[in-house]
């Protein structure tokens, strides 16, 4: 149960978790995470922070010293039943001692920049990172280039990267040739040709023309203990010759360690990524940008399991998240609705709960906790683009324009924002706005995967096959694990009557989603079609689909009818039995109604089975058209049968 108190959504449970996370931990990793630019994990931290239950005197007294940071080490390895008795509280490692003891780290691999503030860092630090905060990343970066500090080091080249990251975008902008999906994977014609005008020019060849200069400088500090004085932006070889002196501060460091990984990850080499990643998640537990950019790398769940992750309290939010981005929705809840009794205040472990029963397809209970959230922080926009589909899908239109407005009015150029407005004009049926909008989008970040689907999903609408198909392939290459991009493109093949692509991407769906019955239907009606005909293997896509409760009923059907054409009444009747139970409940007039009545009366006629044939009868009889006068007809022919038998068994 959820409740709003006090401007915070809180999960009221029959009994509270034992476990404790310390307010310390989390308070200092905020500090951490702010000094650094890492916003997005800062605020991570505080959320989570302001979700724990008030701090008791017993937590202020076990405080860490001011300047220490939570640490850990990876464990020995683990197995899956350890996960419930793993420690909620990092080691500390004291600043001082860390400091003290320089050259430490070519024996423990412990990270010696431990507890770097920014009095200590500098003030060219201070300066820079008040160039950071406005934007200004080549300038930040640029005056950090001979502080030595761990704080320094890192925030020159993150601001590096960033600021070829915002080159890249801003050519990928100013292209308006092709797209990164171009290319379709299992073939297929291209979309350069008929792009359409609103979605966002990309570059297939933009890079980041910062990541060599950068990946070079992180390896050598990263892995040596000393450094060209003055080295850095590339120039480490050519000056290896200049004096060198020690400097342990950025070895080890874990934001460097993710800082490389974002480079290699940039650079497509997931193999070294993860295990860069991997220690920057052992070496600092509580920066949750590493955990999730590991996500996307971790096949599966016992993949992620042998990677000696941390022996943390951040393990089972992974896991949880894991759980969700592999949807496997059920197992997600589950770890939540555990995690959420850790932090009963946590926005964040509520609204994933959300999203995994939206991707469950229970939008009622989703709704339910979404309203919650917003409730409590009616100036959210994270997660609110889910939201906004729920409510589309449900065909609220009074919620979704309130939700709509207050978007615009909270941050009317921010992705979320754009996307919630985008689904409100697509309900309206309009269509070329909604396109505008998801396009908008995109140009403030084209990485925004809910809105490449969506417009995909709009040019379908607008019958722009070209469109849909390019739009789709962004978000296919964005994330290969995005189900309703594979589906979409499915469709959109199936549209222009080309079934094996259609049925290749639909395979691809499948797979990510092998219990959600709309796939095995789409994949079955493309076995169906005219070009395959493979009859068999239809029967067989629908019967997973029942096994997986379809809810739309849409296998019944279509199975009644394929075997009906193949001449096995027996099956036939079988299923237009079970179809005919879910008809009378939602549609009990429909004309499959009438189709199953019929065959069903047809079929007990010739068993000779006259009672359940003169029920079906009875049934059609109250409707109108042929159904009518074919049900009058059998029922003549029954009466004149049992007559035709009474007057044999009288003379006999």
């Amino acid at each position: 149960e959820i409740a709003v108190r006090g401007g915070r959504c809180f999960v009221r449970p029959a009994e509270m978790a034992g476990a404790k996370i310390k307010h310390s931990e989390l308070r200092q990793a905020v500090r951490d995470l702010q000094n650094r630019g890492l916003l997005h994990s800062a605020r991570w931290a505080a959320e989570q922070l302001y979700g724990l239950e008030d701090e008791t005197p017993e937590d202020t007294n076990n405080a860490p010293p001011a300047g220490s940071t939570p640490c850990a080490t990876p464990p020995p390895p683990r197995t899956a039943d350890d996960d419930d008795d793993m420690e909620l509280e990092t080691p500390i490692l004291s600043a001082g001692r860390g400091i003290e003891t320089r050259g430490e780290d070519e024996t423990t691999g412990v990270w010696l920049g431990r507890g770097c503030t920014p009095d200590r860092a500098g003030d060219d630090y201070v300066l820079a990172k008040a160039y950071f905060d406005l934007g200004e990343h080549r300038r930040a970066s640029h005056q950090l280039s001979e502080n030595k500090s761990s704080l320094g080091r890192f925030l020159r080249y993150y601001a590096l990267f960033l600021a070829g990251e915002k080159r890249k975008n801003e050519e990928m902008l100013e292209s308006g040739n092709g797209g990164p999906g171009n290319g379709a994977s299992g073939g297929g014609p291209s979309s350069a040709k008929n792009k359409n005008a609103s979605s966002p020019g990309n570059n297939a060849n933009a890079v980041n023309p910062e990541l060599d200069a950068i990946e070079f400088d992180l390896r050598v500090l990263l892995e040596d203990d000393c450094f060209p004085n003055g080295a850095g932006g590339g120039n480490a070889a050519r000056d290896a010759s200049q004096q060198r002196r020690p400097f342990s501060e950025t070895k080890n460091d874990p934001f460097m360690l993710y800082l490389r990984g974002l480079v290699l990850l940039e650079k497509d080499r997931k193999a070294e990524a993860k295990s860069v990643l991997v220690k920057a998640a052992c070496g600092y537990p509580c920066h949750w940008g590493a955990w999730e950019s590991l996500l996307p790398l971790c096949a599966s769940v016992e993949d992620a399991r042998g990677l000696g992750l941390p022996n943390h309290w951040m393990r089972k939010w992974f896991f949880a998240a894991l759980h969700l981005e592999l949807q496997e929705n059920r197992k997600g809840l589950q770890a939540y609705a555990g995690l959420v009794l850790d932090i009963p205040a946590s926005a964040i472990g509520v609204v994933q709960m959300a999203v995994g029963h939206y991707n469950m397809r229970e939008f009622d209970r989703a709704q339910s906790i979404f309203e919650d959230v917003y409730r409590a922080d009616p100036y959210r926009l994270e997660g609110m683009d889910t939201y906004s589909n729920i409510l589309y899908v449900k065909e609220d239109a009074a919620k979704l324009s309130y939700l709509a407005h207050g978007a615009v009015l909270t941050d009317k150029y921010r992705p979320e924002t754009c996307c919630i407005v985008g689904n409100y004009y697509s309900l309206k049926s309009e269509h070329e706005k909604a396109v505008v909008y998801f396009s908008r989008a995109l140009k403030l970040n084209w990485r925004y995967l809910s809105a490449w689907t969506l417009m995909g999903h709009e040019f379908v609408e607008m019958k722009n096959p070209s469109g849909a198909i390019d739009a789709y392939r962004h978000a296919v290459d964005i994330n290969p694990r995005d189900y309703r991009a594979w589906y979409g493109l499915g469709q959109t093949y199936e549209i222009l009557q080309m079934p094996y692509y259609a049925l290749y991407y639909y395979q691809r769906a499948t797979r990510l989603r092998p219990k959600d019955p709309r796939m095995w239907c789409a994949m079955g009606q493309c076995y169906e079609s005219e070009q395959l005909l493979m009859t068999v293997a239809a029967i067989r896509c629908y019967q997973r689909a029942v096994t997986w409760n379809d809810m739309e009923g849409i296998a019944l059907a279509k199975l009644a009818r394929l075997h009906r054409e193949s001449g096995n009444e027996k099956a036939a009747a079988h299923y237009y039995r079970l179809n005919l139970t879910r008809l009378e409940k939602e549609a009990p007039e429909s004309n499959e109604t009438s189709e199953a009545l019929l065959f069903l009366a047809n079929y007990y006629k010739k068993l000779n089975k006259f009672k359940e044939a003169e029920r079906m009868c009875t049934r059609l009889l109250d409707f109108a058209g042929p159904e009518k006068q074919n049900a009058k007809a059998l029922l003549r022919e029954m009466r004149n049968v049992e007559d035709a038998r009474a007057k044999d068994g009288v003379v006999g």
